[in-house]
C-alpha cells in the first residue's frame, strides 16, 4: 500500500514507486493523501505485505522521504533500511520478470483507521461530554482525518491552518511551543477544553490546556501513561533516552517496567513490538498506544486524551498538577 502526504513532489513519487514496484511484478495499491498512522495502521489491518508513506513529516517544504513499514504496521528497522540502501547503492536490484504488477486503489484505509481509533476509546462517554476542541492541523495531512475523527466523538471541531499546502504557510511543519501562539489564543477565545497541534505528516501532536499553555511532549505523555497503566498495571512502557526521568517514577506506582532506547521514533517502535510493549513516547509529542498500534499516532494520542477527561469532572491543566514535578528544556 502506498500514501503519500501534501507536499508538491509527494503524487510524483508515489507514481514513481508504483510504476517500479509493477515493474518488477509487485502488485500495490494507492491510499493516496493520507497520515503516516493512518496508512500504517491500515497495513496491518487490512493485511498488505508493507506499506510506504510517501512524506517528510516535519521537515521544510523543500524535503522529501520514503517510509516503508512492514507487514505488522511498524516502520521498518535501521537495520533493515541499511540494507535497502545497500542494494540501491550497488544496483542490486531485481530486474523485471516478464510480469508486470497492477496498481490499484484501496478507499477502506481512512475507515478502517477511525474504526480502530474508535474501538480504543470510551466513545459514548466522549461524545456526554460535547468537549470543544480546537484543532491546528498546521496544513499538514492530519486535516484529512482529525476534524471528522473528532466530530464523529461528539466534539465541536474548530480547525486552524486547515487547508493543506506544501508550503506549510500558518506556522510551519514542525509544532513547537513558540509557534503555537494562534492555538493557544484561538483555544481561550472559544472557551475550549483542550487544542492539539499536529506536525505535516499527522503522527506527532501536542497540546493545549484550557488556559492557552501548551504542554511539552514529556508532559502529555506523563498524563497519558499514568491513566493508562492505571487501568493496566504490570505493564511495559518504552522511551528513548532524552525523556525526562519522572517517567520511572510514575510506573513504578502501577507495578510496570520502563526500558530506555537511543533516541528516534523507529528505535522505540522496534522495541515495543517484541516485549509487546503497552506504550511508547518520545518528547517531542510523540505517542504510541501498544493495543492500537505501535507507531507515533496524532489521532489516536487526541482521542486518549478525550478519553481520559471524559473519565473525570478535572480540566486537563488540574489533570497536569495531579503528575509528579518535572523541568525540560531543550535546544539545537
Amino acid at each position: 500500500m502506498i500514501g503519500y502526504d501534501g507536499r508538491d513532489s509527494s503524487i510524483v513519487i508515489a507514481k514513481t514507486i508504483c510504476s517500479t514496484l509493477n515493474f518488477v511484478g509487485i502488485d500495490c495499491n494507492l491510499a493516496g493523501l493520507v497520515p503516516t498512522p493512518c496508512l500504517e495502521y491500515a497495513t496491518k489491518k487490512l493485511g498488505y505485505k508493507g506499506g510506504i508513506m510517501i512524506t517528510a513529516s516535519h521537515n521544510p517544504p523543500q524535503y522529501n522521504g520514503i517510509k516503508p513499514a512492514a507487514s505488522d504496521g511498524v516502520e521498518i528497522s535501521r537495520e533493515d533500511e541499511a540494507k535497502i540502501e545497500d542494494i540501491y547503492f550497488t544496483k542490486a536490484w531485481n530486474n523485471s520478470s516478464g510480469k508486470w504488477g497492477t496498481t490499484g486503489s484501496d478507499d477502506r484505509v481512512i475507515s478502517t483507521y477511525f474504526e480502530g481509533i474508535k474501538s480504543q476509546v470510551n466513545t459514548s462517554a466522549i461524545k456526554e461530554k460535547k468537549f470543544i476542541v480546537v484543532l491546528d492541523v498546521g496544513n499538514g495531512a492530519q486535516a484529512i482525518t482529525a476534524p471528522e475523527l473528532s466530530k464523529e466523538l461528539g466534539c465541536k471541531t474548530i480547525t486552524i491552518n486547515e487547508k493543506i499546502d506544501s508550503t506549510f504557510p500558518g506556522r510551519g511543519s514542525e509544532p513547537t511551543p513558540e509557534n503555537l501562539d494562534k492555538l493557544s489564543q484561538t483555544v481561550l477565545d472559544s472557551n475550549a477544553d483542550i487544542g492539539v497541534a499536529f506536525d505535516g505528516d499527522g503522527d506527532r501532536s501536542l497540546f493545549c490546556d484550557e488556559n492557552g499553555k501548551i504542554l511539552t511532549g514529556d508532559k502529555s505523555a506523563l498524563l497519558l501513561t499514568k491513566f493508562i497503566l492505571e487501568k493496566n498495571p504490570n505493564s511495559t512502557v518504552v522511551t528513548c533516552l532524552n525523556s525526562g526521568s519522572s517517567i520511572e517514577h510514575l510506573a513504578k506506582q502501577s507495578n510496570s517496567k520502563v526500558v530506555r532506547t537511543k533516541v528516534g521514533s523507529v528505535e522505540v517502535s522496534r522495541k515495543m513490538v517484541p516485549i509487546n510493549a503497552l506504550i511508547g513516547f518520545e518528547e517531542n509529542g510523540g505517542f504510541m498506544y501498544g493495543k492500537h498500534n505501535q507507531v507515533r499516532d496524532g489521532a489516536m494520542t487526541l482521542a486518549l486524551v478525550l478519553d481520559l477527561l471524559a473519565s473525570t469532572k478535572k480540566t486537563l491543566s488540574q489533570k497536569i498538577e495531579e503528575l509528579p514535578p518535572s523541568f525540560t528544556t531543550k535546544d539545537k
